[in-house]
């Protein structure tokens, strides 16, 4: 064998290990989160606050609400604690992506755009977007937004499909969190409003005044649980509870208790 042979031969050893070397850290990140859940007994899942039915604050100043009791199954499910972590529309993937959560379970909607950055389990819960406004206010389609104002949460799903169909004139008014958004529109300060139905829902029976109805469908968009990217054994545990739970009309329940419907069938 000659030197240059037993250099290239040498090479090719510390390639080999240095790519093995690779894959065996890969597959350790990967076990990170859930190995740190259950060494610790305890999982960080990020919920919403401001975002009835699915997580606001009671009259006992402590977080409820259907992604709430979501979030209390997991934990329960895995047979650990809950830490509850407040986020907002606009902070929720980037605690998930520093860390400061484990997962995120706060009406998150699924889209190519978020999928580049987080992965997605199956869907636990039915939601969609429309865009609202008082019943003296015609709106047949999107082309009757131009020169309207509309209120929207940043960052939310609502924000980035309003986006793809409004007329470029008109005025899309943004707001950090959805209390805001709401103020604005029932303050007067919009025209019209793009949310939630559950959002759109507390609205109207909170201010039976505004004559506020249902004008167009933004999205059917049903809700997601995410985790951080590589965090493939933890998704895949959660994706059993979930999945187990709807085979079990746990679901069903928890949809019917807080949207007065049944999740009904959802993507996997």
């Amino acid at each position: 064998m000659t030197l240059a042979t037993r250099r290239t031969l040498g090479r090719l050893v510390l390639l080999t290990a240095s790519l093995a070397a690779t894959v065996v850290a890969g597959h350790a990140h990967a076990q990170t989160a859930l190995d740190g859940v259950m060494k610790a007994k305890l999982i960080k899942i990020a919920v919403p606050t401001d975002f009835p039915p699915y997580g606001f604050v009671g009259i006992d100043l402590k977080p409820q609400g259907l992604d709430v009791d979501t979030a209390n199954l997991i934990a329960a499910k895995l047979g650990v604690k809950v830490e509850l972590v407040p986020v907002t529309s606009a902070n929720r993937i980037p605690y998930l992506q520093t860390k400061k959560a484990d997962l995120v379970i706060s009406t998150l909607g699924k889209n190519p755009e978020r999928e580049k950055v987080i992965d997605f389990t199956v869907a636990y819960s039915p939601f969609f977007q429309a865009v609202y406004g008082p019943k003296s206010a015609a709106l047949a389609d999107f082309n009757g937004l131009g020169g309207k104002s509309v209120a929207v949460t940043r960052g939310a799903i609502e924000d980035q499909e309003l986006s793809k169909v409004a007329p470029v004139n008109t005025d899309i008014k943004r707001f950090e969190d959805n209390n805001a958004t709401v103020s604005a529109f029932v303050s007067g300060q919009t025209q019209f409003i793009a949310t939630g139905v559950s959002v759109a829902d507390n609205m109207i029976k909170r201010n039976p005044a505004l004559g506020a109805e249902y004008k167009l469908l933004l999205k059917d968009s049903p809700n997601f649980i995410g985790a951080a990217k590589g965090e493939d054994a933890l998704r895949t545990k959660v994706n059993e509870i979930v999945l187990a739970a709807k085979k079990a009309g746990e679901l069903d329940a928890l949809a019917k208790k807080w949207l007065g419907r049944p999740a009904g069938t959802l993507p996997e």
